[in-house]
């Protein structure tokens, strides 16, 4: 069990006579400016503090060799001891420990301020994407009952590839290979699934498949996509300033995508009125589009979209017309006891009445994929 943290004057101490010196906080310098500040400690209490203040100083501190591990997708803080970490199998308890409530707090705030945040009484949240790609999310007492609670997501430096998407079990045998028709028929799809299913993980891989002439255009609230495709265009949207003023929202970023010539029109992720943006866009000659969407499964994607485009003020019967000509397949994701599989491929039937549901193509099974009744109509699409 590690445990991190000192006296919050000790620190502003170092951090201070560092600053004013311009020193960068090496561990030389940092071990220095301690011993100036604490002169009854120790050589061996001296190096021992001087590695522990360093992580408060630079990183992600206590966390940085968690973030740093291969497999690890998500790092929790839900206080001074209680870290948890994900390394693709679900959640366990790590073996770092904060000394403090405050310990947290000023990691937290630090990561924020490195993103260009402001995290404070008065701003008690966050949401940001540090310099490295990693997701970060905050939240401050009285919010946070009893600590501060802190997620950092990690993005992969790059996407997985079929192989080793099928190989990690989240395809089944055959899957690849649909998938990679999916992409060549240039059919619009939303990747659906609940948090941490591994959608995004999924979009990147799949937009890789991409053909290298084709121009693609991300819009997303946070940038977390990298596809490895040589025209990539991402655009990433901002928050307001302290005053209320500047902020871009995703409809809006959206809206100045399609004219940046996209052969492929990306949304990171579907969750507000952009939704109504996406379709219309949809159905005016951009193929090929795609997204991703939280839904608990495949047949809730019609009411999901309900909800969003009464947000942008879209009839019901209206959106169910965009609906019908815009979208495809939806690639529906679970995760079952820590692991992430392609559960679902479905596509869209229209009723008499006008409204649009989703039917089940495919489904997932150890030995492949099962033809359900929706499995001719894809098969035409394809």
């Amino acid at each position: 069990m590690t445990t991190i943290g000192h006296p919050a004057n000790l620190l502003e101490k170092v951090r201070s006579q560092l600053a004013e010196h311009g020193d960068e906080p090496t561990p030389y310098r940092v071990a220095a400016v301690l011993r100036e500040q604490s002169r009854l400690l120790g050589d061996h209490a001296v190096l021992t503090e001087a590695r522990d203040l360093r992580s408060e100083l630079v990183g992600a501190g206590p966390l940085q060799p968690l973030l740093a591990e291969e497999n690890v997708t998500d790092v929790l803080v839900n206080g001074p001891d209680s870290v948890w970490v994900d390394r693709g199998d679900g959640l366990r308890r790590a073996g770092v420990r904060f000394r403090d409530t405050m310990a947290v707090r000023r990691l937290a705030q630090r990561l924020a301020a490195t993103a260009g945040r402001r995290l404070d009484d008065a701003r008690p949240w966050v949401d940001a994407r540090l310099p490295d790609g990693t997701r970060m999310h905050a939240v401050l007492p009285p919010l946070a009952v009893g600590s501060p609670c802190l997620s950092l997501r990690v993005v992969r430096p790059r996407p997985l590839t079929l192989d080793e998407l099928t190989a990690a079990g989240t395809l089944p045998p055959g899957g690849a290979d649909l998938l990679r028709r999916l992409v060549e028929a240039r059919l619009s799809y939303l990747v659906t699934g609940g948090t941490g299913s591994g959608k995004s993980t999924l979009l990147a891989t799949l937009l890789g498949l991409v053909p290298p002439d084709e121009r693609i255009v991300l819009v997303e609230d946070s940038a977390e996509l990298r596809p490895t495709h040589p025209h990539v265009v991402s655009l990433e949207t901002r928050p307001a300033n302290q005053e209320g003023a500047g902020g871009i929202a995703l409809d809006e970023l959206l809206r100045q995508a399609l004219r940046m010539r996209p052969d492929r029109l990306v949304v990171g992720e579907v969750r507000g009125p952009e939704a109504v943006t996406l379709l219309t866009a949809l159905n005016t000659g951009h193929d090929g589009g795609c997204g991703t969407l939280h839904a608990g499964a495949a047949r809730d994607l019609p009411a999901r979209l309900e909800a969003l485009g009464a947000m942008a003020g879209l009839p019901r019967a209206a959106l169910h017309s965009q609906l019908a000509a815009a979208l495809s397949v939806v690639l529906h994701l679970v995760r079952v006891r820590g692991r992430r599989r392609l559960a679902e491929m479905h596509v869209l039937e229209r009723d008499p009445d006008g409204l649009v549901r989703t039917v089940p193509a495919l489904r997932w099974t150890e030995q492949g994929f099962l033809r359900e009744r929706g499995w001719d109509a894809l098969g035409r699409v394809l």
